[in-house]
């Protein structure tokens, strides 16, 4: 059980850094969002008559929204992975909580959350993070 406890942690580690590397072009993009809709609308590819003002400026601030709140998730998701591999019962506790949250991102996410469940959830992995107590 003990490889697979690493497995989750390292798996999870990689997933939630490339999870992160989104969250960062988000930001870049929500950035550069008045400068690409002048590039598209200077080359006619998209008409701005077409398309509310509102919605030029609700789509950067949206854009940053998700793009922190995944980076975020992204940053705890690895806390919690690296105290999985340091066996600590609190990142058990959260990286279960974030394993289910991850399985509504097919497919990448549905099959690491599975895992990740099936893993943390056995009797023998219980019993690794909480060791008897010598009295």
């Amino acid at each position: 059980m003990e490889k697979h406890i690493s497995l989750v942690g390292v798996l999870n580690i990689v997933y939630r850094a490339w999870t992160m590397i989104w969250g960062v072009l988000l930001l870049a993009l929500a950035a550069g969002f008045d400068t690409i809709i002048y590039y598209l609308s200077r080359e006619r590819h998209i008409r701005l008559h077409d398309v509310p003002d509102f919605v030029f400026d609700l789509i950067p601030f949206v854009l940053f929204g998700v793009g922190i709140l995944i980076i975020l998730v992204s940053v705890v998701g690895i806390a919690a992975a690296i105290g999985v591999l340091r066996q600590r019962e609190w990142a058990r506790i959260l990286l279960l909580i974030i394993s289910f949250f991850s399985l509504l991102r097919f497919p990448l996410g549905t099959f690491l959350g599975a895992y990740s469940i099936w893993v943390l959830m056995k009797d023998e992995t219980i019993k690794v993070f909480n060791p008897p107590r010598s009295a």
